[in-house]
């Protein structure tokens, strides 16, 4: 049936498929690499015929366990469909293969002048393909949005192996239902996209940044919600307690504040004059505040440096303990002060190392949690302590994920933020879509009893 592909079924080829960036291993039967869509479309025809298990992957960066194969099946490999990379400055859009590097389009973009805005921090290893299945999002979310705001179609095979095109080059498109927004973030489990139309700005003239340092993370938490009602809004807000500061100049030293308990990473963009004045006004509201010191970087190299100690917060802290534990739940922005408060309790409680950073101007929240998997007894708390930081972000109305997606790793909660009527009907669309539960089974829907199991 593949002719112009590869399928691997040698174990050493299918155990390199078993795993991604979250836990837990599973063994696909067969690894396809194909990139003629047609011929992916028959074999989707014959899986769905057959009742044979199909995992859309990209390069498995996933922290939520989102392709992994847990009912065995076929893992098909979509990061070799990385041949379509097209710029199109008339119409501002990109038309993007599935396995195209997330970094590559928005270099492409920037070779004329155009951005595309969402840009997780695994973008130079990421796929387009698992950024649109997850949804995910990145430190210009605050300002910007996450992937779905700019995808405007897409083409996608469903599990019935057919071949459908939803939305197109438009901005503009309310012809029915709005199937593209619902196959973004849907975790492969409603079909497979093998092309993808993405819309494109033009690219701000100027950037300023803005670092500001506090003694409390509480009073860090205050400062981003009072800079957010003060009518500026910043590009990137990004949060940084003191373990990840301490963790980060202990990996690569640039003379960050070890005794600081919180740092704020601002990046302003827009009219060269409108920058410069709103990171004054913002140097003053975290000054009100109760900022210990503030600093606004004066050259490009100086700026490249305060966003690197940002980039070098997930290497630095996996040198303390070897397994991290992702999480990013996303509370109002209101409740930042309140979720910094809680998960402060929450570290102390279980006796956990808790390091917090990520994207606090949009709510979303990054509590990673430093352990080893080879202490069972250290894993049953960090079972505990995340348990906790899920009902802590829907007790003050977040949600359990901003952007990196259900997967595996949070079904076992969407009933507590959802509730029973809700959930369901997420059901029935999988059920009508994908009546044989074929398209990445085992995802975002929770198995009776599932809880969250990180000790193997």
């Amino acid at each position: 049936m593949i002719t112009r592909g590869r399928v691997l079924t040698e174990e050493s080829d299918r155990y390199s498929y078993s795993f991604d960036g979250s836990f837990g291993t599973y063994l696909p039967e067969a690894v396809v690499q194909a990139k003629d869509v047609q011929e992916i479309a028959e074999l989707v025809k014959y899986a769905n015929r057959e009742l044979i298990p199909i995992c859309p992957r990209g390069q498995s960066t996933s922290l939520s366990g989102g392709p992994l194969p847990v009912k065995g099946g076929i893992v098909l490999d979509l990061s070799v469909m990385n041949d379509i990379l097209e710029i199109d400055e008339e119409d501002l859009v990109a038309v993007v293969s599935p396995g195209v590097l997330t970094a590559a389009i928005h270099k492409a973009a920037e070779g004329k002048g155009l951005m595309y805005p969402p840009d997780p921090s695994s973008s130079h290893v990421s796929t387009i393909g698992g950024n649109l299945a997850e949804n995910s999002g990145g430190p210009r979310g605050l300002k910007y949005g996450v992937t779905k705001d700019y995808v405007i179609g897409l083409e996608v095979i469903t599990p019935q192996g057919e071949i459908i095109q939803t939305g197109g080059r438009t901005v503009k498109n309310v012809t029915g239902y709005d199937l593209t927004k619902l196959i973004v973030g849907s975790e492969g489990t409603l079909g497979i996209i093998t092309k993808a139309i993405l819309r494109l700005i033009p690219k701000p003239p100027a950037s300023e940044t803005v670092m500001a340092i506090f003694d409390s993370l509480v009073d860090a938490g205050r400062a981003i919600s009072k800079i957010l009602s003060s009518g500026i809004l910043p590009s990137k807000m990004e949060l940084m307690d003191q373990a990840s500061i301490v963790a980060v100049e202990n990996y690569e030293p640039s003379g960050l504040p070890r005794d600081a308990e919180a740092m704020i990473l601002i990046e302003l963009d827009g009219h060269p004059a409108a920058v410069r004045d709103e990171a004054k006004q913002i140097s003053d509201v975290c000054k009100e505040v109760g900022a210990r010191e503030v600093r606004v970087p004066t050259t490009q190299a100086e700026k490249e440096e305060v966003w690197k100690a940002r980039k070098l917060v997930s290497p630095a802290i996996v040198r303390i303990k070897p397994t991290k534990i992702s999480e990013d739940a996303t509370v109002p922005r209101s409740k930042i002060p309140e979720m910094c408060r809680r998960l402060q309790e929450i570290k102390q409680k279980y006796n956990v190392h808790l390091v917090v950073f990520g994207h606090a101007g949009d709510g979303n929240l990054h509590p990673n949690i430093i352990a080893d998997k080879s202490d069972k007894e250290e894993m049953k708390r960090v079972e505990q302590a995340v348990t906790e930081i899920f009902e802590a972000a829907i007790q003050l109305g977040g949600t359990l994920s901003g952007e990196h997606g259900i997967g595996t790793m949070k079904a076992p909660f969407m009933e507590m933020e959802l509730g029973t009527a809700g959930l369901d009907m997420m059901k029935r669309i999988k059920q009508a879509w994908d009546p044989n539960n074929i398209m990445n089974p085992g995802k975002i829907f929770p198995e009776p009893g599932q809880k969250l199991v990180l000790s193997e």
